[in-house]
């Protein structure tokens, strides 16, 4: 009779592999569940040198079907910003998708986005809120954060942000609030009620849209909302010129809402409003604080009123 001798420590090689065979079997019944998690690293997005300073934490997940943390398309409505685009598309480095909405621009505008990395679609304008629900239905990502061109989000800001979706598997919040800075004439201004301009620009789009037909839209959240400590940056006008053209375009749109909506003219507004307005912005919300620009500031806010006022009368 032949005996068959086995080499030493062969019952433990087959029963390691058998074990390997069963735990592959198991891994392929269970994908779903699988969740690696590596140690935290940290990543720092180059914007200036200041950005480096800055670090985003970053975790690691092998986990199929469901999402490590919320991704977010950034959204920006567009004519004509050449000048200002890039900057702004730059600012959304916390975003994993970027969206143009282009209203017909005749400059450089789509190109440049198309240059960056940003998705671009053409709609012809049909009103500001209409704009920018357009934008959000065409994200890839519910959570939408949605910016002007003439915005950017802070450094810190965009920190803040990454550190909310590290840290958000499930979010507790429908939307954030968050500062906005507003730089006016050379200089950022800290009072005039201008700031903290609060206002909800990352939100979730099924619990979420924006309102308001012709001026001054806004986001309606169904659900809790949180609040950033960061600024978003605003630059709302060029210069001087561009403060006066903005107030004649906006108050024609005030004015065609305000029809729009069955509201009938007040006299008393026409007289008292404009020293009202100019009493509060320079006197109450410290106007004064911000020096010569403060005084532009309500003196623009009170023709505004003026003009505004004025145009629903006739």
């Amino acid at each position: 009779m032949n005996a068959r001798v086995s080499p030493p420590g062969s019952n433990d090689v087959d029963l390691m592999i058998e074990q390997l065979l069963d735990c592959r079997l198991k891994l392929a019944l269970n994908r779903s569940q699988l969740r690696l998690q590596l140690p935290a690293m940290k990543v720092c997005a180059v914007v200036s040198d200041r950005q480096l300073e800055v670090p985003h934490p970053m975790r690691y997940s092998m986990c199929l079907g469901e999402q490590a943390m919320p991704r977010i398309t950034g959204t920006i409505i567009a004519f004509n910003e050449e000048t200002r685009i890039a900057e702004a598309i730059a600012s959304l480095s916390c975003c994993d998708e970027i969206l143009v909405v282009d209203s017909g621009s005749t400059d450089q505008t789509r190109d440049i986005a198309h240059s960056l990395g940003a998705r671009v679609l053409e709609r012809e304008w049909s009103g500001y809120s209409s704009q920018k629900n357009f934008a959000a239905e065409q994200a890839t990502n519910d959570w939408i954060l949605s910016i002007d061109s003439d915005e950017r989000v802070s450094i810190e800001l965009a920190d803040e942000i990454m550190r909310w979706k590290e840290s958000s598997k499930v979010p507790a919040f429908n939307a954030w609030s968050m500062p906005r800075r507003a730089f006016y004439l050379g200089r950022w201004i800290k009072h005039s009620g201008w700031y903290p301009d609060r206002k909800v620009r990352l939100y979730d789009r099924r619990c979420s849209h924006w309102e308001g037909d012709f001026v001054h839209e806004w986001v309606r959240v169904t659900g809790n909302i949180g609040r950033f400590q960061s600024d978003l940056l605003h630059f709302p006008f060029r210069n001087w010129d561009d403060h006066e053209a903005r107030i004649d375009r906006y108050t024609k749109l005030a004015a065609q809402a305000a029809r729009s909506s069955g509201a009938r003219g007040n006299v008393l507004k026409l007289i008292f409003g404009p020293p009202l307005t100019f009493v509060k912005a320079f006197v109450m919300r410290g106007g004064f604080l911000d020096g010569w620009r403060g005084l532009a500031i309500a003196y623009m806010g009170a023709r505004y009123v003026l003009q505004r006022e004025f145009r629903i009368l006739r």
